[in-house]
């Protein structure tokens, strides 16, 4: 006798997403998607308010010049970040860099608090900040909700009670690590525009960073190239096919989307998707026909050359060497 938990599964893998894209006017496809996406996320729960920027602390590393700053994403909550400035470069292009399942921001910074952090930093290249600022990017960390400052201890994030607070208002916990993200472009626009280029904003995150990544792109035009790591592959492989943290799950969302469709939206977009060959949480066979349905909608759109698959050797974290090379590729091309 099947548990309710396998039944689910198996009654997954016969869900056809009613919106997935199928050929029709892209553009006017993509609009109605983004619109639908927004309603699943929540994204119609929250307000803009006053940013209310407070900058904490300004100072100088050996290849940085380092703000700590933290915004009002909306009304009563505060969002923690670093914006890190390669010393000599004038207006760099910017990377937002989004920590995945970890004890927050810092392991971007790539800074230990803790025992754990160690295997978290040097182990799986995701000293993110520390990477973008050798590569001559402007570098800025920021704390995802529910990680490190924003509700995480030193045993790692705390996502459940608040995910599940959430989804009994209507809202997800991508659609609020979505919303700051697109928050903190705000700030960027309205706060550093005189320090950075921002014609050239990239995003990153492996794992829930991924995630974020790869559903902010979908929505937000102001991201020039968009790089999820070890986050993409389809629900009924992954998300759908055995546990993930709550922060993972929003409700209703395979009845109209697979990730391939997230992709899609994020058109046109530089799209770097970054898989673990050895990934047993996102496997590479789904990340796969992610990637390859994805980038047959930007193929159709005369685009197909701006989407990169980087096949890391190992499992589930980032594989920086393997990446940044095809980063600069895209950012260096002229329009």
């Amino acid at each position: 006798m099947k548990t309710a938990y396998e039944y689910n599964i198996e009654k997954l893998k016969t869900v056809s997403p009613s919106m997935s894209y199928n050929g029709e006017e892209f553009f006017a496809w993509q609009k109605d998607s983004r619109q639908k996406l927004s309603e699943l996320l929540g994204l119609d729960k929250f307000e803009k308010t006053d940013l209310n920027l407070q900058i904490e602390y300004e100072k100088k590393t050996d290849d940085a010049k380092e703000i700590r700053f933290s915004f009002q994403s909306e009304e009563g909550y505060r969002v923690p970040c670093h914006l890190l400035l390669p010393l000599g470069i004038e207006k760099p292009p910017v990377m937002i860099c989004i920590q995945g399942h970890s004890t927050g921001m810092h392991i971007s910074l790539g800074r230990q608090k803790y025992e754990i952090d160690e295997k978290l930093i040097y182990g799986g290249d995701r000293d993110f900040c520390v990477r973008a600022i050798k590569e001559g990017f402007a570098a800025i960390a920021i704390e995802q909700r529910n990680f490190g400052e924003c509700g995480g201890t030193e045993e790692g994030p705390q996502c459940l009670y608040s995910a599940m607070t959430a989804l009994i208002m209507g809202r997800t916990t991508i659609g609020e690590r979505v919303w700051d993200t697109s928050r903190l472009i705000d700030v960027l626009e309205t706060n550093f525009s005189d320090v950075l280029d921002l014609s050239q904003i990239c995003c990153m995150g492996n794992s829930a960073g991924g995630t974020t990544t790869a559903y902010v792109a979908a929505l937000e035009d102001r991201i020039k190239l968009a790089m999820p790591a070890c986050a993409v592959c389809t629900f009924k492989d992954s998300i759908g096919a055995m546990p993930h943290c709550a922060c993972n799950f929003v409700p209703h969302i395979a009845e109209f989307f697979d990730m391939s469709d997230l992709f899609a939206m994020a058109y046109p977009k530089y799209y770097v998707q970054v898989s673990g060959k050895e990934d047993a949480i996102f496997p590479l066979f789904g990340a796969k026909d992610i990637f390859q349905k994805g980038r047959r909608v930007y193929e159709k759109l005369g685009k197909g050359e701006r989407c990169t698959l980087v096949e890391g050797n190992g499992g589930h974290r980032f594989y920086a060497d393997a990446s940044w090379p095809v980063v600069h590729s895209y950012i260096n091309k002229e329009e």
